[in-house]
């Protein structure tokens, strides 16, 4: 049988065991597993597990996952969070659609803080959403910001989504941190255009705090101001000396989860239940991780093995005679169809070992490539059917917001994110200037 054939029948294989509901790991480990003992006997197959899980228990930068996991939940934990929406709350309020615009400025600070997508979601849709639905303010529009803006996490530095991006494509995790900071910034920068503009042309859809609510004492304000600066302060406090060379990646996510600990004792907040939570939380999103990352050593291996990166570039180069652009596009398109029934870390080892080698044989840069992967899953996290996102948002919204809501609340932040993409697409600058600044490349 040729080679393509066996990498088309692995790839079908895998994609149908999970339309089954198996788990992630489980559908391409065992899927990679057999292949080897198929194409290469007892020997090749059996030895394929264990090398990959040689490879990843020596990978010294994995250490960085459990890292900003634990320091991401610690400062959700410690209600950190709460006070960050309050000053957001108090600043804002007096602009129309100000408490949205605040949310979004919440969800970008929460980024900075975890790396998840699915902290901020769980944030926003807990402390934000119910304050936005009391003061009037439409429950379509701020679900979509919601939504949108929990999509940062995955984007906005230190993404555990480019972690896992950075060990699979064998990148520097610093550029592509960086990579993101300034499309992130910006689709946050479009998302509050949106909001204003919307607000102004009807101002019903985010009204302005009442005078009572706003007449607070500068001192006050202040007060609230500090407890902005202190994700900012933790944030520095990680990437400055990383961003130097003074510290390596695994110190700086360990001088991160420290720092986020030392700030929940010092507002007292740091109590034995807090303390229970974000480490069992970390313990099971890191073995998951874990999990997902050995099958997709492994099943790399395989295709690795079968050449089949060169004979998909075969194809689509020379069979089909796509230009570079083209298959650029249909990857990305490939990445929201699958986003539909997947999560990132899921469709990001799936076709890591497809996707990756072939960009670079095309000649694209694979640091920008991982900013464009990035945002094509934040547009797949919010596509439906079956968007994880939506469904996240269903499980976590109050009883007054319905699944045609949030379906129909996320059309124009998607539209956004849309634009954002063709602008990164279009200017790549956008993405590589400051990782490229930074370090002189």
């Amino acid at each position: 049988m040729p080679y393509e054939m066996i990498a088309t029948l692995m790839f079908a294989s895998m994609m149908l065991m999970l339309l089954t509901g198996q788990r992630v790991f489980g559908a391409i480990g065992f899927v990679a597993v057999v292949a080897a003992l198929l194409l290469w006997g007892d020997r090749g197959g059996y030895d394929l597990g264990f090398a990959a899980a040689m490879k990843l228990m020596k990978w010294y930068p994995l250490l960085t996952l459990p890292m900003f996991i634990f320091m991401g939940y610690v400062l959700s934990e410690s209600k950190i969070a709460d006070d960050l929406y309050r000053m957001f709350h108090v600043w804002m309020g007096g602009l129309r659609g100000g408490l949205a615009i605040g949310t979004i400025g919440l969800m970008v600070l929460i980024s900075a803080m975890n790396g998840l997508s699915v902290a901020g979601m769980a944030i926003g849709s807990t402390i934000a959403l119910p304050e936005l639905l009391k003061r009037g303010y439409d429950k379509r529009m701020v679900t979509g910001v919601v939504q949108a803006g929990s999509s940062l996490g995955i984007l906005v530095p230190p993404s555990v989504v480019l972690v896992l991006y950075a060990m699979i494509a064998r990148q520097p995790v610093g550029q592509l941190w960086l990579a993101g900071v300034v499309p992130g910034l910006m689709m946050a920068a479009m998302f509050i255009a949106y909001i204003v503009i919307r607000c102004r042309a009807n101002a019903a859809l985010g009204p302005v705090l009442s005078e009572q609510e706003r007449n607070i004492p500068m001192s006050e304000k202040l007060r609230l101001l500090r407890a902005g600066i202190l994700p900012v302060a933790i944030f520095a406090t990680m990437m400055v000396p990383f961003v130097n060379g003074w510290t390596s990646l695994v110190e700086s996510s360990a001088i991160g989860a420290l720092a986020a600990f030392l700030a929940a004792i010092l507002k007292g907040r740091m109590t034995r239940g807090v303390f229970e939570n974000s480490v069992r939380k970390t313990l099971g999103i890191t073995c998951m991780f874990m999990w997902i990352i050995l099958a997709a050593l492994a099943f790399g291996a395989v295709f690795d093995g079968l050449g089949a990166v060169k004979a998909i570039e075969s194809l689509f180069t020379e069979q089909l005679n796509l230009s570079p652009w083209a298959i650029l596009i249909l990857m990305q398109l490939s990445f929201i169809l699958m986003g539909t029934f997947l999560d990132d870390t899921a469709m990001l080892v799936i076709v890591a070992p497809l996707y990756v080698p072939l960009v670079g044989e095309l000649g694209f840069d694979l640091i920008w490539y991982g900013i464009l992967y990035t945002i094509t899953t934040q547009i797949a996290y919010m596509t439906p059917p079956f968007g994880y996102n939506l469904f996240l948002m269903r499980a976590m919204a109050p009883p007054e917001i319905t699944l045609r809501d949030i379906y129909s609340s996320i059309t124009p932040f998607v539209l956004v994110m849309v634009l954002a993409l063709a602008l990164v697409m279009i200017f790549p600058g956008i993405a590589t200037w400051l990782p490229g600044y930074v370090y002189g490349t």
